[in-house]
């Protein structure tokens, strides 16, 4: 796994940079991790990151100003992805979780291959997920259009078990319907039924929700594609893969320290609202975010 930086035949499962780069760079075990997003839905990440590496710090920033991140343009999305690391990277991160399909699709490998600390993204340990959850070998994954444009979910998906079938659906709606809050109203039930109708007609028994907004959906999703199809969300996968990275490259906070501040959250935009919603999913109190100025990055 040394050495591995990124692979066309298996452009995501991105561990660690280059030991003879990593080497010139010291990385403290204290230092938080980095998580971003294009909004709120990156906050499903940090909630199992909560979970399950208890210990660690985080620094997370969504970016409230210009989502969604589903319709634009690789460059453009490449552009902001820079823009997000060279920020978090004043904060001193040691690693850095891109906890957006549509960025972990189009910026993974400019931001692994520019950055001396471990970056990963959320769709490999998705993907593997449902390839170990399917028994008729027909797995849906929903999206933004930019994710399921990439065609990134069927491309790894059929790297790890290539007779498996992808269908794809992209539901744009859905990332402003969790932004503005409507997580249970009819207006998200009309939009998923109409969105997964397509899915169900191609008899898929596991579901990836590809964007860390939808698992905030999760039971209105469930309902509609009933009890038979296994929903599977990468935000609680790729916690796991991150804490596998942190033991092995002995990066694991040892919890011994002063932990103040060990949760600081930024936002391009809309503050109040983001700390509202945060403050609503998050197993933590009265968290505050502050908003700064990310062009200036």
């Amino acid at each position: 796994m040394d050495g591995e930086i990124f692979d066309e035949q298996d452009p995501v499962k991105l561990y660690v940079p280059k030991r003879e780069r990593r080497e010139k760079f010291t990385i403290d075990a204290r230092a938080p991790i980095g998580v971003f997003d294009s909004g709120i839905g990156g906050l499903t990440v940090v909630r199992e990151l909560m979970r399950q590496i208890p210990d660690e710090r985080m620094v997370y920033f969504g970016d409230t100003a210009r989502l969604p991140y589903g319709a634009k343009s690789r460059d453009t999305i490449i552009r902001f992805s820079r823009q997000i690391v060279r920020f978090l990277k004043t904060k001193g991160v040691k690693a850095i979780v891109i906890a957006c399909n549509t960025a972990s699709s189009h910026a993974l490998k400019t931001l692994a291959e520019e950055n001396e600390i471990p970056v990963i993204g959320v769709i490999y340990a998705g993907a593997l997920s449902a390839v170990r959850a399917t028994k008729n070998g027909r797995i849906g994954v929903i999206g933004t259009r930019g994710t399921v444009n990439s065609e990134i979910y069927p491309k790894v998906i059929q790297s790890i078990s290539p007779g498996i079938r992808v269908f794809q659906k992209a539901c744009p709606m859905f990332v402003p319907l969790v932004e503005e809050g409507l997580l249970h109203d009819s207006v998200t039930d009309e939009m998923a039924a109409r969105y997964l109708q397509e899915l169900k007609e191609k008899y898929v028994d596991t579901l990836v929700l590809g964007c860390t907004h939808y698992p905030l959906l999760r039971s209105t999703i469930g309902r509609v594609m009933g009890e038979e199809v296994t929903l599977v969300n990468p935000a609680y996968e790729t916690a796991t893969e991150l804490r596998d990275i942190l033991a092995r490259e002995k990066l694991l906070n040892p919890g011994d320290g002063n932990m103040e501040g060990k949760y600081r959250f930024y936002v391009s935009d809309l503050a109040e609202n983001f700390r509202d919603f945060a403050n609503s999913i998050l197993p933590t109190e009265h968290l505050e975010a502050k908003k700064i100025e990310i062009e200036e990055y």
